[in-house]
């Protein structure tokens, strides 16, 4: 962890990127002015407020962002912020395709780290969906009416192990892929473990 100086995993980390090394350089310089520790999270530079993540800069394929944790619960007045997919619920982005834009928006990203520090500091919470309330596919209930044992594993998973496996079962658009995904995970829910462990 380090605030203010250099944090050597993040140097490194900076340096692993080719495409995008300097507007991730200069997202850093902004984020690390607003007083936050700065770590290394899902591989990606991620600054915290008494050990709360509030905002994650990193790159992809055709952008690099800053992922604001609770960015759902921010004000927006300059309109940046970005919902990846539907499915997410608290984090929201802002995108980059250049340096330029990062450096002619410099004072503005700053009040929105701002605010997101503000925003951590008041406690507010994202109010989440229930795994209830996302789609439950046909498959998966003939699987639990079919065996006792599973339904009870799926239910003692965590709520956003449910939610991710719901998802990945109801993202397939035909059944038999629905099918086919359900019986791969079956071992999985068993033996308690998410989607991704």
């Amino acid at each position: 962890m380090s605030r203010g100086g250099d944090n050597p995993q993040v140097d490194a980390i900076i340096a692993g990127y080719s495409r995008w090394r300097e507007e991730i350089k200069a997202l850093r310089e902004i984020v690390r002015e607003c007083s936050l520790v700065e770590e290394v999270k899902w591989g990606q530079p991620c600054y915290t407020f008494d050990g709360a993540n509030v905002v994650v800069i990193h790159g992809f394929k055709n952008y690099c962002a800053l992922l604001f944790m609770k960015g759902a619960l921010m004000k927006d007045p300059a309109n940046l912020l970005i919902q990846q997919t539907e499915n997410v619920q608290s984090g929201r982005q802002i995108r980059f395709a250049g340096l330029a834009e990062i450096l002619d928006r410099r004072s503005t990203l700053k009040a929105y780290v701002e605010e997101a520090i503000a925003v951590e500091k008041s406690g507010l919470k994202v109010e989440k969906k229930k795994p209830a309330e996302f789609p439950f596919p046909e498959e998966l209930r003939a699987r639990f009416a079919a065996s006792a044992e599973l339904k009870a594993a799926f239910e003692a998973l965590t709520p956003g192990r449910r939610r991710a496996y719901l998802l990945h079962f109801a993202g397939a658009k035909q059944a038999k892929t629905r099918e086919t995904r359900i019986e791969k995970c079956v071992p999985k829910i068993l033996t308690g473990e998410g989607l991704d462990d």
